[in-house]
């Protein structure tokens, strides 16, 4: 299945509910009246993507109208190039050393799915032919370091693990070493699930990070925050107060497929300035793609098959 097809598919809860919106709003109204205008605003804020990026889109589809009249009303045009350009604003590319191994921090609430997507992208690094670690970093959750390991038996990448209840800053120490002695391209640390509202979490957090920068300077070069998109809006809460705490280099949007707020991509990385680097579309390993903004516009907006 080609990329476009996954996002196409991973996005028609939000896609369908978008189109049946603004096609009906179009087809009422042969002209762009106020009542046009709320009625579209309302169905682009329901697909959660954001005050700042609906307005955009609004003004542009004035400016077209008022320059070519109804001909000027490619609603579906306007808001996929809107979008399109916000988001090729930043590079969505995941970060590479120059030279030594590449440190990954997977970070987020619980249940966002940080275990899974961290094996996933341990999937999808070696797909590109490079090496990678694992590091199984949430030592509260037993059963997070045996999912680990699970995944690791089953991609053949080597996982470092402490015992349950370990300190994980401990771990993190190790798992740098290891993946140093293998001459790994990268290390993903899987961190514990931790609400950004505890203070005593974040600091451990902050610890982890400290070091792994003690044992190998710049370390974590990535760090990557894990947002369920079925949370819709609430998702941006989620990576302000992370961002404040620890700075984040980018996003993981999981769930997508479970959605119709998959505008909220759009809102959060609108609004922080934060690339999105991966999404994830399913549930089977190579369900994680990396972020592509043209592809994601076009099958948020397109009713191509």
């Amino acid at each position: 299945m080609g990329l476009f097809q996954k996002f196409k598919e991973g996005l028609q809860k939000t896609q369908a509910k978008l189109f049946h919106e603004i096609k009906r709003i179009v087809t009422l109204s042969p002209k762009l009246t106020g009542s046009t205008l709320e009625e579209l605003e309302a169905a682009l804020l329901g697909a959660d993507l954001g005050t700042s990026m609906t307005q955009q889109i609004l003004a542009a589809v004035k400016k077209a109208y008022e320059t070519q009249g109804r001909s000027g009303l490619a609603i579906f045009e306007i808001a996929q190039r809107e979008v399109e350009t916000s988001l090729s604003s930043v590079n969505c590319e995941l970060r590479k050393q120059p030279g030594g191994v590449t440190v990954v921090s997977i970070v987020g609430v619980n249940g966002t799915g940080k275990t899974t997507t961290s094996a996933k992208l341990a999937n999808l690094i070696q797909a590109r032919g490079q090496t990678v670690v694992l590091a199984a970093c949430d030592t509260f959750r037993a059963a997070a370091i045996e999912q680990l390991k699970l995944w690791g038996e089953r991609l053949n990448v080597p996982v470092v693990a402490g015992a349950y209840n370990a300190d994980p800053a401990a771990v993190a120490h190790d798992a740098v070493s290891a993946a140093q002695a293998r001459n790994a391209d990268y290390l993903l640390v899987d961190t514990a699930g931790r609400l950004h509202t505890k203070q005593n979490l974040m600091a451990e957090l902050q610890k982890v990070h400290r070091v792994m920068d003690k044992k190998l300077n710049g370390a974590p070069h990535e760090i990557l925050l894990v947002l369920d998109a079925t949370t819709g809006m609430n998702a941006l809460n989620q990576a302000r107060e992370f961002h404040k705490m620890v700075t984040l280099t980018g996003l993981v949007i999981t769930k997508l497929d479970g959605t119709s707020k998959g505008g909220m991509v759009v809102a959060i990385q609108r609004e922080l300035g934060l690339p999105i680097k991966f999404i994830g579309l399913g549930e089977k390993a190579d369900d994680l793609q990396p972020f592509d903004p043209k592809q994601f516009a076009e099958a948020l907006f397109s009713d191509k098959g």
